[in-house]
C-alpha cells in the first residue's frame, strides 16, 4: 500500500490479523520494510503490525531537500495518523532505533514501548565525518561502492557464509536503495544527537546489542539503557543486524519484554 505523508509517497504494509495493540517496525539505513518480514510473522497474530519504507528508501519517495531524524519521526507520526493509530509499540534497529528514540521524545503519549537494537543516541565527531564522507561517496559512485563493507558490518563472517538465503535478498534491497536517499539519510544520522534527552523517555524500553557489533558497539547501546529510566538491556551473539542474525532470540526477548513489562501496564491503564 502507498500513501502520501508530508509530501512523500510512502509504502507501508499492515498486518492486522491480531487486532491487538499496534506494533511498528522501523528499518535501518539502506534497507526497507522487507527486513522485518519474519518478525511481522512472529507477532501479527497478537498485534496490529505495521512496517514501512522511510523516505528515501525502498519504494518510498526521495525528497529533493535534506532531512533530519526528527523529520523521519514526524513522517512516522503522520503515517500513524493517516492509518488511525493512536499509539504504538516501536521496534527499530540502527537508524530505525534513532527514529524510534526521536518519536518517543516528540510523541511520548503515543509510544507504548520502545525496543532499540544496535543503535545510538549520537555519534562522536569522527564518526559524523565518516558518515558525511560515505554520503559523498555514494552520491559520486552509487551504492555498489558500499555494499560489501555494509554486509561485513551488518553480519558476522560465519552468518554471511552459512545463510545466503538471508544475505542475498538483503543485498538486493541495498543495491536498489536510491543513492540520494541513502546519502541524505547518512547526513541525517550524522546530525542526530539526543544523548542529553534520554532521561525524558518514559516508555518501557528494551535495548538489545549484538556482541560483535562494530557499528554501534555494546557500550554504546548499554549507555542508552543506563540513561533511559525504565530500560532493560540484553546482548545477543550477533553483529549489527542482531534482530536478523538471531531472529528467534530477538523475538523471544521482545515477546518476554512485552509480556512482563508492558502488558501489565496496559491492563493497569484500562482499569483506571
Amino acid at each position: 500500500m502507498h500513501i502520501t505523508i508530508n509530501g512523500i509517497d510512502t509504502r507501508y504494509v499492515l498486518d492486522d490479523d491480531g487486532s491487538g495493540s499496534w506494533m511498528t517496525f522501523v528499518h535501518p539505513l539502506g534497507a526497507d520494510l522487507s527486513l522485518w518480514d519474519q518478525h511481522a510473522g512472529y507477532f501479527r497474530s497478537h498485534y496490529t503490525v505495521m512496517r514501512y519504507d522511510a523516505r528515501g528508501h525502498g519504494q518510498s519517495g526521495v525528497p529533493a531537500a535534506p532531512f533530519t531524524i526528527e523529520d523521519l519521526a514526524h513522517d512516522l507520526a503522520a503515517l500513524l495518523d493517516a492509518l488511525g493509530a493512536r499509539a504504538t509499540h516501536l521496534v527499530g534497529v540502527s537508524m530505525g532505533g534513532m527514529i524510534a528514540q526521536q518519536f518517543a521524545l516528540t510523541h511520548p503519549r503515543r509510544t507504548l514501548s520502545l525496543t532499540l537494537a544496535d543503535t545510538t543516541s549520537g555519534y562522536d565527531d569522527d564518526t559524523r565525518q565518516v558518515l558525511r564522507e560515505r554520503a559523498a561517496n555514494v552520491r559520486r559512485d552509487g551504492f555498489a561502492s558500499q555494499l560489501d563493507a555494509t554486509l561485513t558490518r551488518w553480519f558476522t563472517d560465519d552468518y554471511r557464509r552459512t545463510h545466503p538465503e538471508v544475505i542475498e535478498p538483503i543485498a538486493e534491497v541495498l543495491r536498489g536503495t536510491p543513492p540520494e536517499g541513502y546519502a541524505a539519510a547518512c547526513e541525517a544520522i550524522a546530525g542526530f544527537d539526543v544523548r542529553q534527552q534520554l532521561g525524558q523517555i518514559a516508555a518501557p524500553t528494551l535495548v538489545v546489542a549484538g556482541r560483535h557489533d562494530m557499528n554501534t558497539p555494546v557500550a554504546m547501546n548499554r549507555a542508552i539503557a543506563q540513561a533511559v529510566p525504565r530500560a532493560r538491556f540484553e546482548t545477543i551473539d550477533a553483529a549489527h543486524m542482531a534482530p536478523i542474525e538471531q531472529s528467534r532470540r530477538f523475538a523471544a526477548l521482545l515477546e518476554s519484554f512485552l509480556r512482563e513489562l508492558v502488558q501489565p501496564l496496559d491492563s493497569e491503564r484500562q482499569s483506571q
